[in-house]
């Protein structure tokens, strides 16, 4: 790894196109886009604390946060393994206090984790309904929190939630009503916190999938047929890379698609990004056929 990779975190002026020595907390690193995230960062030789609560194995779940933390290492960045449930506070505050002790600080917040179930209402138990809440805007908004004193003192800080552009048309809604307001929850945070952080030129950013990606929630709620129609974690990834490295105080209060963005890149092929080639990728909640 580079000499660069090993400066205190803020102080580091990396090329804006590399987040080389940059801190990155990101939840749910354990698998799926987050741990893609975080693998593309160390590519870059970037130091993330893995955020996650698989500490063991799961009978249904791949992946592990200390399977993550090897493959970070493995792909060139440094990797702490913080087990931490994000509806937790304290936790969340011994996971902040792990990173800034062993990387000296936060550049860079991922607000990943999240619960999903695409249940109408009258078949969401309100057990289900306080899950998608508390780790799909409680936590975020929790953990936003904590890193905030280390977020201001970073050269280039960056907030992303994954979560989609908050326009209101009722058939995203019905059907799934409680996810779809717990997501559109955490664009309105979004939406809200870019304008109140401005002034300290922390960037906070949404970014959603053009296409259902292949993931462990993909995989466990539909089978393996519909995994055939995803596109991999990756493009996610390679997406967040490119909102991640610009200037925090230029990109703010965006709401991005990662397709779109890869395309403002010169990329026109996405083929790489299928499961099965030939396979038509299918579009996820909340785009809009008729404007992709």
């Amino acid at each position: 790894m580079s000499p660069a990779a090993h400066q205190t975190s803020g102080t580091l002026e990396a090329s804006p196109a590399s987040l080389a020595g940059k801190v990155l907390f990101i939840t749910g690193a354990s698998r799926g886009i987050g741990e893609a995230i975080a693998l593309r960062a160390a590519r870059d030789g970037g130091r993330i604390a893995v955020i996650g609560k698989t500490d063991q194995p799961h009978p249904k779940l791949k992946g592990t946060v200390h399977t993550a933390c090897r493959a970070i290492e493995e792909a060139g960045g440094e990797a702490l393994a913080c087990i931490a449930d994000i509806r937790d506070e304290e936790a969340v505050e011994r996971s902040v206090k792990a990173a800034v002790e062993r990387f000296g600080g936060i550049d860079i917040l991922v607000n990943n984790a999240a619960a999903i179930s695409l249940t109408t209402t009258a078949d969401t138990p309100m057990k289900r309904f306080d899950l998608m809440h508390a780790l799909n805007v409680r936590g975020p908004f929790l953990c936003s929190r904590k890193c905030l004193p280390f977020l201001v003192k970073s050269a280039n800080p960056h907030i992303l939630n994954l979560s989609p552009p908050p326009r209101l048309k009722p058939e995203w809604f019905s059907g799934h009503l409680a996810y779809t307001m717990s997501k559109y929850g955490l664009s309105l945070f979004t939406l809200g916190l870019a304008h109140e952080l401005a002034p300290c030129g922390i960037a906070v950013n949404s970014l959603w999938p053009r296409t259902i990606i292949a993931t462990a929630a993909v995989e466990n709620h539909f089978g393996p047929e519909m995994l055939k129609r995803c596109r991999y974690p990756a493009i996610v990834a390679d997406a967040a890379h490119t909102i991640l490295t610009r200037l925090s105080r230029e990109f703010t209060g965006r709401f991005c698609i990662d397709e779109e963005l890869l395309r403002e890149t010169g990329i026109r092929d996405f083929s790489g990004y299928a499961v099965e080639a030939g396979k038509k990728p299918m579009l996820d909640l909340y785009i809009d056929p008729e404007t992709v």
